[in-house]
């Protein structure tokens, strides 16, 4: 039951913003540095985080206990391949472009639904990840003489993130929240270090501050996220999320001096309103 659906609007547009504001930093960072370095920072201070939460659980060491601990290795593995991928994205195309594909991820979570989750998938369902692939397509123009191989990046992260998230849904049945969010950043604080470490540069004194920012508004995003889906039903709360290609846009074009060109506002649009479309379906039952 929706408990305040209104302060759960608001908590994902601040953290769709908070999201944001970390891609901003992750553009800059990768660009100075490298992406495998930046991602480990990230995972050692919200992997602090969430074991912190974890210690203060009243139920102790039984809510990080999971019997399908296989699969929370799997979706680390994804999440921090997601990340990397993505950061490295950035470097290469900048954030506008990135994003405007990336946002085909819930659609890939709606094609993944019905072969891994069992869910039954209708025509107008299938429909909208159709259209959102027309408007991916928009965005890349293979045939144009534009396209890159850098452009294929954020459609692997989004496929990456999309069975990460789908996984994340098949481990809570049966199991609390809670394990499935402590996981994957601890395993990825693993990962992460064992690709990271080799690649660790020195940082000039005042880029440690751009450094921890980068980290704590990780960590302030993740956490707006969980209290959002506390307060709020997710069909209530998700539409908003696409807030933060606005978002995006204006930090790719004000601190980054990218340009929105025609065709990746265009195959974003395509692609947020078939998002949209595939949540009304959701949101009428899986005979719709």
């Amino acid at each position: 039951m929706t408990r305040a659906p209104t302060l759960g609007i608001w908590l994902m547009i601040a953290a769709v913003f908070s999201f944001a504001v970390q891609d901003g930093f992750s553009r800059y960072l990768a660009e100075t540095y490298n992406t495998q370095m930046v991602v480990m920072v990230r995972y050692w201070v919200f992997a602090a985080f969430v074991i912190v939460l974890a210690l203060r659980r009243p139920e102790g060491l039984a809510a990080i206990k999971s019997t399908k601990l296989h699969w929370h290795v799997l979706r680390a593995v994804l999440l921090v391949a997601e990340i990397c991928v993505m950061v490295y994205a950035y470097t290469l195309i900048g954030l506008i472009q990135s994003l405007a594909i990336f946002t085909v991820c819930p659609l890939f979570v709606v094609a993944m639904s019905g072969p891994v989750l069992g869910e039954r998938m209708s025509f107008k369902r299938w429909l909208a990840v159709a259209i959102g692939c027309v408007g991916v397509l928009v965005i890349l123009r293979p045939g144009a003489g534009v396209f890159t191989w850098a452009a294929l990046l954020p459609v692997a992260s989004a496929f990456m993130f999309a069975l990460y998230s789908v996984l994340t849904r098949l481990t809570t049945r049966g199991e609390p929240f809670f394990a499935a969010f402590f996981w994957p950043p601890v395993i990825g604080l693993v990962l992460s270090t064992i690709i990271g470490l080799p690649h660790w540069q020195s940082v000039a004194p005042f880029d440690w501050v751009y450094l921890m920012a980068y980290a704590v508004v990780c960590v302030i995003s993740n956490w707006l996220l969980q209290k959002t889906y506390e307060v709020a039903e997710a069909s209530v709360v998700q539409p908003f999320a696409y807030f933060q290609i606005v978002f995006v846009t204006v930090i790719g074009i004000v601190i980054y001096g990218e340009v929105l060109r025609p065709e990746v506002a265009i195959g974003a649009a395509i692609v947020v309103l078939a998002g949209l479309y595939a949540l009304t379906q959701a949101r009428q039952g899986p005979a719709a």
